[in-house]
C-alpha cells in the first residue's frame, strides 16, 4: 500500500497526541512522522525521456523505415475468410467439381445497373431453392502504364463481394469464393446460398 504525506492539520494533531502520551518504560520515543519519512531513502524515478533522439551537428538523420499496410487484393481477402459451409463441399467447389445452378453476367454493366440486378438475382435464386450460383464480374480493364491518371481496375470485381455482405442479400449468402478457372477464374465468384427457411 502506498503511503501518503500527512497534511499540515494532521501533522499538528499528531504532535498534540504525541506530547500528551506517556512513554512505556524501556521504550525509545516514537519518531515523528515527518522524521520517519525523511530517513527512508528516496525512490529513484526514471529520468524523463527526451522526445528527440540524440544527434551531433552535421550528422544526417536516419530515415524512418517505411511501413505500408495494404489490405491486399479482393482475392486475398476472400481467401482469408473463414469457411462457413461444409468443408468437403467447399473443397469440391474450389476445384470446380460443383456446377453452378444459375449464373448472372454483370460484365460491362455500370455500378448503378449491376447492384440492383445482383440483389434481384441472389434473392430470386434463394427463393427457387438454389444453393450454388455464379456471378460473373469480369476482370476489369487492364492498367495502361502510359496513363497519367491512375484508375481503379475492376470496379465490379471489387464491389460485388462487398455488396454480398450487406442487406438485403447478406442473410441469403453463406460463402463467397473466387471461381475455378473453368467457371471464369478471377473474373467470377461462386456464391453459396443458405437454405431458405
Amino acid at each position: 500500500m502506498r503511503k501518503r504525506r500527512l497534511r499540515p492539520e494532521e501533522l499538528e494533531l499528531w504532535q498534540q497526541v504525541a506530547r500528551s502520551a506517556e512513554r512505556l518504560p524501556g521504550q525509545k520515543p516514537a519518531p515523528e512522522p515527518e522524521e520517519a519519512a525523511s530517513r527512508r531513502p528516496p525512490r529513484k524515478s526514471p529520468p524523463p525521456r527526451d522526445p528527440l533522439p540524440a544527434f551531433d551537428l552535421g550528422s544526417r538523420v536516419q530515415p524512418a523505415p517505411e511501413h505500408h499496410d495494404f489490405l491486399g487484393t479482393t482475392s486475398d481477402r476472400l481467401s482469408r475468410d473463414p469457411v462457413r459451409m461444409d468443408a468437403k463441399s467447399f473443397t469440391r467447389m474450389k476445384r470446380g467439381k460443383l456446377v453452378p445452378e444459375s449464373r448472372i453476367d454483370l460484365h460491362g454493366m455500370t455500378i448503378d445497373q449491376a447492384h440492383p440486378e445482383l440483389i434481384r438475382f441472389i434473392l430470386t435464386s434463394q427463393t427457387r431453392g438454389l444453393r450454388l450460383v455464379l456471378v460473373i464480374t469480369g476482370k476489369g480493364m487492364r492498367e495502361d502504364p502510359h496513363d497519367p491518371m491512375p484508375r481503379r481496375r475492376g470496379v465490379l470485381k471489387t464491389q460485388v463481394p462487398q455488396w454480398l455482405r450487406l442487406p438485403p442479400v447478406a442473410q441469403a449468402v453463406l460463402q463467397v469464393s473466387e471461381a475455378h478457372g473453368k467457371h471464369g477464374g478471377s473474373g467470377a465468384y461462386y456464391v453459396y446460398l443458405r437454405k431458405r427457411r
